[in-house]
């Protein structure tokens, strides 16, 4: 029997292998829970289809034989190879720590990796798409599944709210993300990112519905990513939500709304558009969100006593760092930004796996909880110390690199220093320098400040292994960075010649 026809499918269908290695993960996950009675066995299998994934996309990273396209829709290649990587990872150290999680549900346990599975599968789809639809799609498929993970948490009204609240503000970026793509369609008769670059590029001046459509997607995916004035649901979620929930969407969701913004707006206004039209313009607009994002961001964390609330909003501040790379717009730029979403990842993920690893082990969410902790428990406050001076930009940590890299591109540009973003740049360098202090108020309460008890806590040994993964890649990153930038620096310039 012929099975040649087989042999073409498996091969056509590897630009979406990853995905698809995925989506069978959470096909099988609930399977083994309904079999077994027993969540380990959905998360085993949950890390087993990260793994694969994970291979074919280092793979592809690697080698560039086995890059390609599929059905003109969707492209593994250095760029989304990277990010998907990025995705896997933060996916596969929240499976890791859920299962001695207190706060992670027992009795729905196959539907949460499920969830967390469909919700990869749908980062792996944006970050290879390269048409506004399946990007849109991918979007959703994320959101959807982070709505019920977000209010998964049983007995706790908060999660309860922290469901509704996120389902309520999803629902309304995801209104005006459509009514944008729709604008977007109905101008140029295309969703495919280059044509409608070339459209753009044939303008002679601005037209008011194309405008509303740019300011509508800007806003539907400002939502994602939680830059202000699109950020007030993610301090309440993060509180509300489980911790592995929470650090779900604070590395890795966020960062599948960067990679949506970076493919549409720099393949629109600085690939596609060869007459460079709209693009001073739209630099300026990212220029002045992310400066007002980063500075709300580290304000506010200053007066927050919850410590899943601080995060929240130092989460929001990083954000708006991120966002220099959209409003410099060059291949500098754009490497300093997914290498800060790399360190980012060990930074925040590390913080919130310490947050959690204590919740289980009976410590309250509350700053004034913390003291006396080093004494309590010397390596985890060690640890957390790392994660926060990272976060702060503490030298020879992964954050001061990573830092120095994005900071730096407000300065150079295409190889020469410019003073245009020079003022993007000081704000960055003080915001930094105030969020120090929201930070060190953790370290003080943990070094400085004697605590009610001396008993020692007792940290379960997943989250422990994944406490010490973090704090591994937070130094070799600031110390030997190299590697990662380079392969940043490539992604950043397939993005740049697509």
């Amino acid at each position: 029997m012929d099975v040649s026809f087989l042999t073409t499918i498996f091969s056509d269908a590897l630009p979406i292998a990853p995905e698809l290695i995925v989506i069978v993960g959470a096909l099988i996950a609930p399977l083994f829970y309904f079999i077994t009675k027993d969540g380990k066995w959905s998360a085993i299998i949950a890390e087993i289809a990260i793994i694969l994934a994970a291979a074919v996309a280092a793979i592809a990273l690697a080698e560039e034989s086995i890059q390609g396209t599929y059905m003109g829709l969707f492209s593994l290649d250095a760029f989304s190879a990277l990010m998907m990587i990025l995705f896997l990872t933060v996916v596969g150290l929240v499976i890791f720590i859920s299962p001695q999680s207190a706060e992670t549900t027992k009795r729905s346990a196959g539907e949460y990796y499920a969830l967390l599975l469909v919700a990869l599968a749908g980062m792996l789809f944006v970050a290879s798409s390269n048409n506004l639809l399946t990007i849109f799609i991918g979007v959703e498929t994320v959101s959807i599944s982070s709505y019920a993970l977000a209010a998964m948490k049983k007995n706790d009204p908060r999660a309860a709210e922290a469901g509704v609240k996120y389902l309520i503000i999803g629902g309304l970026s995801s209104g005006l993300t459509l009514y944008g793509i729709s604008m977007i369609y109905g101008l140029t008769g295309t969703i495919n990112l280059a044509e409608i670059g070339a459209s753009i590029g044939a303008m002679d001046s601005w037209n008011f519905p194309f405008l509303i459509g740019l300011i509508a997607m800007i806003a539907g995916y400002g939502f994602k990513i939680s830059a202000v004035p699109f950020h007030m649901w993610a301090p309440d979620v993060y509180e509300g939500a489980s911790t592995p929930v929470s650090t779900f969407l604070a590395t890795g969701s966020k960062k599948m709304g960067f990679v949506v913004l970076f493919k549409i707006f720099l393949v629109l206004f600085v690939v596609a558009n060869a007459t460079k039209f709209g693009t001073e313009e739209m630099q300026y607009i990212f220029a002045f969100i992310a400066a007002i994002t980063m500075t709300v961001g580290n304000i506010v964390a200053i007066s927050q006593e919850n410590i899943k609330r601080m995060l929240a909003y130092s989460s929001i501040a990083q954000a708006g760092y991120i966002m220099i790379a959209l409003a410099v717009m060059s291949q500098y730029a754009l490497t300093g930004g997914l290498f800060h979403m790399f360190t980012h990842v060990f930074m925040k993920g590390g913080a919130f796996i310490i947050v959690a690893a204590l919740i289980t082990a009976g410590l309250g969410e509350n700053i004034s909880d913390y003291k006396g902790l080093a004494k309590r428990a010397p390596l985890v406050s060690a640890c957390m110390l790392i994660f926060l001076f990272s976060l702060a930009g503490i030298p020879p940590l992964a954050g001061f690199m990573s830092k120095f890299v994005l900071f730096s591109s407000a300065i150079f540009v295409d190889g020469a220093v410019v003073t245009k973003w020079l003022w993007l740049g000081l704000i960055a360098v003080l915001n930094s320098a105030i969020s120090l202090y929201y930070y060190a108020r953790v370290v003080k309460a943990m070094y400085v400040d004697a605590g009610e008890s001396t008993e020692r806590i007792k940290i379960k040994p997943t989250h422990t292994i994944a406490m010490l993964i973090c704090v591994v890649f937070v130094i070799y990153l600031g110390v030997f960075p190299d590697a990662l930038i380079d392969a940043c620096a490539k992604a950043a310039e397939v993005l740049f010649t697509l």
